[in-house]
């Protein structure tokens, strides 16, 4: 089994970093491979609703080495995926929501049923935001959410101090645990065998 874990942060180093180490530590020793993809400090293109993707049934018609590396990943298959932001303005780092629109948006059906979980990095406020707009893009995408025993966040401003949030650690080795857990119970023969063609009202003509 692996798990894919994006860090959203532009700080390779950061907080964030320790975070999603903390998550990544526990399911290894778990048994669950991990392979963590950092998103940098380059310019990250966003959505611009051209519906390539969706034409030629493949991949993003921007084509740039972050998201390629990350699509790689999942055509080579993941079981479950961590996504970990720290908080801007009360909210995830905006590159990150920008190559999350377009790999959800193109890729989604590498992702389905696939147990993710997604982790805010703060110094103070804005992290239950933050957290709420990232899981959005696992509860649209059936996805199961996975818990912990808090909301998954840390607390952290300059680099390092993170560390010194016991709480949040212990918040992350639990969602490292729970993952564990449902990935060795959410058996392939679980996953609905069909879906109905999806219906989509407008109201606006």
């Amino acid at each position: 089994m692996k798990v894919l874990l994006i860090n959203g942060s532009p700080r390779a180093n950061g907080n964030t970093s320790i975070a999603l180490a903390e998550v990544a530590k526990t399911l290894e020793q778990e048994g669950i491979e991990t392979i963590t993809i950092g998103i940098g400090k380059k310019p990250v293109r966003g959505c611009v609703a051209c519906g390539s993707c969706r034409k030629s049934k493949s991949s993003c018609a921007f084509s740039d080495d972050l998201y390629d590396s990350l699509l790689t990943v999942l055509q080579e298959g993941i079981d479950g995926l961590v996504v970990g932001s720290p908080v801007y303005y009360a909210g995830p780092n905006g590159s990150l929501c920008a190559l999350l629109d377009r790999l959800f948006y193109s890729s989604g059906a590498l992702m389905a049923y696939k147990p993710a979980a997604a982790v805010a990095v703060c110094r103070r406020g804005g992290a239950s935001a933050t957290f709420d707009r990232l899981n959005k893009y696992f509860t649209i995408n059936n996805m199961p959410v996975v818990p912990s025993q808090y909301w998954n966040s840390v607390h952290g401003a300059a680099a390092g101090e993170a560390l010194e949030d016991l709480e949040g650690l212990q918040t992350m080795r639990t969602l490292g645990k729970n993952m564990a857990w449902m990935l060795r119970d959410l058996q392939k023969e679980h996953i609905p065998a069909s879906e109905e063609k999806k219906i989509k009202t407008s109201f606006v003509r």
